[in-house]
């Protein structure tokens, strides 16, 4: 039987009364439902990582960082097969504490598929859209199809909309993405061994 695949859910936000921990339950109660997936939610909050200041970068270190929140973050990123990153839109791009937590990480980045679930303004298009080119340098592989949601479903939130209300129109689309995010992530299985 083979190995289950292994997919994190990175919340991108560390806001305090963030909106990002609720889709990042909805994706992953829908990973869930699909066979053959280990699914682990990777909360920023829990990898305070300072910004990005060492010598070298990811791709030419010569001997591992040493903080203790990046050397766990960058552990768990290796142990991946593909991610869901769940983005916010802040002021037409994506949160400073994704990137930091994206730039921090070098090769175990590599050659693993990555789909999107963002929100805000624009329905946070923009901000997937500047992840795509981030990931690409990374040496990841951007699925298709991501989820986009309006500032809308932020507001009905805060108006005190159940969860299982908040995302039900969006569950077809991110089946859609979640389907595709694992058939890409067992295909570069064999190209990374």
């Amino acid at each position: 039987m083979a190995e289950p695949l292994k997919i994190k859910v990175i919340v991108g936000s560390t806001r305090e009364g963030r909106f990002a921990e609720k889709p990042a339950r909805w994706i992953t109660a829908l990973l869930g439902k699909k066979e053959g997936v280990e699914i682990e939610v990777l909360d920023l909050r829990d990898y305070p990582m300072p910004f990005f200041n060492e010598t070298e970068t990811p791709s030419y270190k010569t001997k591992p960082y040493t903080d203790p929140a990046v050397v766990k973050w960058t552990a768990k990123v290796a142990e991946a097969d593909g991610f869901v990153i769940i983005a916010p839109e802040y002021n037409h791009g994506y949160s400073a504490v994704l990137k930091n937590a994206l730039d921090y990480v070098g090769s175990e980045w590599n050659n693993k598929a990555v789909g999107f679930v963002s929100y805000g303004s624009a329905m946070g298009a923009r901000a997937i859209e500047q992840l795509r080119s981030v990931v690409i340098e990374l040496g990841m592989a951007p699925i298709k199809y991501s989820v986009h949601m309006p500032f809308d479903v932020i507001m009905a939130s805060s108006q005190g909309t159940p969860e299982a209300e908040l995302f039900t129109s969006y569950d077809e689309r991110a089946n859609g993405m979640l389907d595709q995010l694992i058939s890409w992530s067992k295909a570069l299985t064999s190209l990374r061994s």
